[in-house]
């Protein structure tokens, strides 16, 4: 047997032997305390939010990961400001000579981004399609007129189209994403920003919605950076009665190329009080460092985020936003894949950081944050791998890996999946624009392969749990009822943090840097920004 076969053989034994210490009841302990009650929700800023920070970097110590963060530590300060409305805010809509006024969180919900304590609004609403400027799919929908001062009306999504040149077909790309929109209202002077809310549009129904006026973390704003004195959502109902048009109608509108804004005859009236504090919250990070001389200086980057919504409207009694499956599902895996990958001997050729990000439910600030202000240079990171929401219930059939075969990496997952007894199955509703909704899209952004790994809907022997995903997904998703459930079973999370973990190692292997394939959108994205 050559020297090369002795060393394969041995990194197949040591892969199997730390893999199988990535174990279910391990993983159960872990989400269950992240998501009891004792954490409040974890929303960052928070008493629970700091007790999740100092959980997560605890965990990562006893795994034997070294601090990655600022000044030796295991946490990446990030500077955010925390806003909170006060009282009930207002918006009336005056038409034809009547005042219709809407009724909070019924009818409209949102928040002003100025981080001021006063916030009013008066102003012409203008409709502005899906509020797009996209010349590369020559598409505006703006086309010249000046919003500034103005109150847009927009749809969430974006064109439908079957053709995969033109808005990426059915596939939502990041034009689609609310963020977007409000960042584009912004740009163009408008004073408010409000999306017409259907289920189809948005992916999701008003219940999603309600949260939107909850109090939320925010980055601070720079002197002079403009930002919208409302950005929020109207029902389709309320916004049928208060404009006197037929929501389907505009839809249609919207998705005409040559349509033009127009005014929808009608005043916007808001009115919003803030509350403000200065938060430092943290994205915790540890490294272990890789065994090759040079190939260690790059790394492959996990990351879980460990925020979620803290206390808010109460629901049937329950005020306290768990967040059990989104997100101390991932969290816990991050934790025992971290563990797993520590004990290794001998350790991979490239160095593994791991991060548990901070806010991603505010708009993926903290992975925003560390793209900018990465912990490993971007240049060499090999990848991310993100981990965001699964079911524990049971051993899983499917995987979804969206954006995994836009990179170099594909063989390798394509490998990985059937030796894991995984169909890779496509993203089931790429019109919701999943790539752009998590961790990863913030280094891709930079040219870094990323994704997340995700579970299908079918699992083995229990047809009974897609019933479940279903039902998590209409009524406990970003509700107080996402939370801990004796009758869990972690077989199926076992199984996904032990592929994410296995393709994980393979790419620390790997001899050269995976990239994006030939003639992606992030393939230049790198050099765009100035990366090395």
């Amino acid at each position: 047997m050559t020297r090369t076969m002795i060393l394969l053989a041995l990194g197949a034994a040591t892969l199997a032997a730390q893999v199988d210490k990535i174990e279910g009841p391990r993983i159960a302990a872990q989400m269950k305390f992240l998501a009891s009650d004792l954490m409040e929700g974890r929303e960052p800023g928070t008493r629970g939010g700091y007790l999740a920070e100092q959980y997560m970097a605890t965990q990562f110590a006893l795994a034997g990961l070294k601090p990655a963060g600022d000044k030796g530590s295991y946490f990446q300060k990030v500077p955010l400001v925390s806003v909170a409305v006060e009282g009930t805010p207002t918006m009336e809509v005056t038409r034809g000579g009547q005042q219709l006024s809407l009724k909070w969180l019924d009818e409209f919900s949102g928040k002003p981004y100025t981080q001021l304590a006063v916030n009013r609004v008066d102003a012409e609403a203008v409709f502005v399609g899906y509020g797009i400027t996209a010349p590369e799919f020559g598409w505006d929908s703006y086309k010249g007129v000046d919003v500034k001062g103005k109150v847009v009306v927009l749809f969430t999504s974006e064109p439908p189209s079957d053709d995969p040149k033109f808005f990426n077909g059915k596939a939502l790309t990041y034009y689609g994403r609310w963020t977007y929109k409000f960042e584009e209202a912004a740009r163009r002077g408008a004073a408010a920003a409000i999306i017409i809310h259907t289920t189809p549009t948005a992916s999701y129904g008003w219940n999603v919605v309600r949260g939107f006026g909850r109090s939320e973390p925010q980055v601070k704003l720079k002197a002079g950076e403009p930002a919208l004195t409302f950005a929020g959502w109207i029902s389709a109902e309320a916004a049928a009665r208060v404009f006197g048009r037929k929501v389907d109608e505009l839809l249609a509108l919207a998705g005409q190329k040559d349509a033009r804004p127009f005014t929808l005859n009608a005043r916007v009236q808001t009115s919003v009080r803030l509350s403000r504090r200065d938060i430092e919250t943290s994205n915790v990070a540890g490294l272990v460092r890789g065994s090759d001389p040079q190939l260690g200086q790059q790394a492959v980057v996990f990351t879980a985020h460990w925020d979620h919504l803290g206390v808010g409207q109460p629901v049937n009694g329950d005020a306290v936003y768990n967040g059990a499956l989104d997100n101390a599902s991932g969290c816990a895996m991050l934790i025992e894949m971290a563990r797993a990958w520590a004990s290794m001997e001998p350790k991979p050729r490239r160095s593994a950081l791991f991060v548990a990000v901070t806010a991603e439910e505010a708009g993926m600030l903290g992975s925003k944050f560390l793209g900018d202000n990465p912990l490993v240079p971007l240049g060499t990171t090999a990848a991310n791998l993100n981990f965001d929401m699964f079911y524990p219930y049971g051993r899983n059939s499917d995987l979804v890996v969206t954006g995994a075969e836009r990179t170099t990496l594909w063989p390798l997952v394509q490998s990985m999946a059937k030796r894991y007894q995984l169909t890779i199955k496509p993203d089931p509703h790429p019109e919701a624009g999943h790539y752009y909704r998590s961790d990863h899209f913030n280094f891709a952004r930079f040219g870094v392969p990323s994704f997340s790994i995700n579970m299908g809907d079918q699992f083995f022997g229990k047809p009974e749990a897609t019933a479940r995903v279903n039902e998590f997904a209409e009524k406990r998703y970003h509700q107080p009822t996402d939370e801990w459930q004796d009758d869990f079973d972690f077989s199926g999370m076992e199984q996904m943090a032990r592929f994410g973990f296995s393709l994980g190692l393979e790419i620390a292997n790997q001899a050269k840097l995976p990239t994006w394939q030939k003639g992606d959108e992030f393939l230049s994205a790198r050099e765009k920004s100035g990366v090395q």
